[in-house]
């Protein structure tokens, strides 16, 4: 079974937790971190992009001169796209990005991309976050300690106290275990556990 050194933050080992290996030492497939990524990112587009067609635009439907006898080209009316002020032709218009992954894939994504965190040695658990008051110094202080730059802080109670700390520090992101995410366990080079997340993390990604 995998395990980590449990430390407090100021990086001193207090323990050991035994991880579960369905979780944080399975296999990595990569396909489906990919697959997951993609999904997470297409279904936050908005899609409310548009323009306005020619049946949109303000003006008369009046054919601007005769159909023949003016050495001219036909035209049909002002709003057509080659007249200033027309319809665009063949514009953007309102679409639905979103697409699905069944749960059970989603699962493996996120188990998938924890495991390679944990054999890069990149997840470090801490038995507490809990900071004795509002002060952003204290936070690089912890940060610090463990020589973490670009980190990703699970927390099973994420109070006030930490996130305010941790709000103006840069590539710094606090979720509680029922946010995380393949997006951001990707995009950010380690991550750091509470001994209570841990669990809470593998309880809700059991197969």
């Amino acid at each position: 079974m995998a395990k980590l050194d449990v430390f407090d933050i100021k990086k001193a080992k207090v323990g050991e937790i035994e991880l579960d290996d369905a979780v944080f030492n399975d296999d990595v497939r990569e396909y489906l971190i990919h697959e997951a990524v993609k999904i997470q990112l297409a279904n936050r587009r908005q899609g409310t992009v548009a323009v306005k067609n020619r049946a949109l635009v303000a003006g008369s439907g009046k054919k601007p001169f005769k159909q023949k006898g003016t050495g001219q080209a036909r035209q049909g009316c002002r709003r057509a796209p080659q007249y200033p002020g027309g319809g665009v032709a063949f514009g953007p218009q309102p679409k639905d990005y979103n697409l699905s992954m069944n749960k059970k894939a989603r699962k493996a994504a996120l188990r998938s991309a924890l495991s390679m965190l944990y054999k890069k040695d990149a997840i470090t658990v801490v038995n507490s976050l809990e900071l004795p008051s509002i002060k952003t110094k204290a936070f690089v202080e912890v940060l610090t300690a463990f020589n973490l730059d670009k980190t990703l802080v699970i927390t099973d109670t994420a109070t006030p106290t930490l996130e305010l700390s941790a709000r103006n520090v840069k590539h710094v992101k606090v979720l509680g275990p029922e946010g995380l995410n393949i997006f951001d366990i990707m995009k950010y080079q380690s991550v750091v556990f509470t001994e209570a997340a841990v669990r809470r993390v593998e309880g809700a990604l059991q197969s």
